[in-house]
């Protein structure tokens, strides 16, 4: 990331923690419209080793297993935009063996009884792996949202992040709480 992007970067971020009560308009901005953003900006915060690609022109792909949550928020968040000059592709799964081609993976919580076996059928791919239910860390996973007083929170397993060969910039640890295990 070119160092005169990260003062933006941050604000975008500490602005999505703060509370869901306006967009840009005034308007109430939803749970999943800022979680969409969040799962957006978490890619220009961690680094995918090369083998995370099997071409070089291959585009970045953030997936959603299950029931799809975030309606057009999360298309709307990326649209027109790229990571590391790849451009973004949304895919909807189905099952958890298609997910070891995206870079991040939301869980949805249609998901809650699988998550376990999910994560276990990922093992330690380079895969990003992003839930909202309780005990997602716990259970495996990379990054938690978390919803207190209205706020969206994060918590990161550092450690389940490296196994994965994912490296975590020290700037998005520092605004996130550490996994509770």
């Amino acid at each position: 990331m070119r160092l005169h992007t990260w003062p933006r970067t941050a604000a975008v971020l500490m602005l999505m923690a703060a509370s869901l009560r306006a967009g840009p308009d005034g308007s109430p901005v939803g749970e999943y419209q800022l979680k969409a953003v969040f799962l957006f900006n978490f890619a220009k915060f961690v680094e995918w080793p090369p083998h995370a690609f099997a071409d070089p022109h291959d585009p970045f792909t953030i997936c959603v297993l299950g029931d799809n949550p975030f309606g057009s928020a999360l298309n709307d968040a990326v649209r027109g935009k790229t990571v590391a000059n790849r451009p973004i592709s949304i895919r909807l799964l189905s099952n958890s063996q298609q997910a070891r081609t995206c870079q991040i993976l939301f869980v949805s919580a249609s998901e809650g009884k699988r998550i376990r076996g999910v994560l276990e059928t990922l093992g330690n791919c380079c895969v990003l792996t992003v839930g909202d239910t309780d005990d997602f860390t716990a259970n495996g996973g990379i990054v938690q949202f978390r919803m207190k007083d209205a706020r969206v929170r994060i918590e990161i397993d550092a450690e389940t992040a490296e196994r994965a060969g994912l490296r975590i910039s020290s700037k998005l640890l520092n605004l996130a709480e550490p996994a509770k295990h």
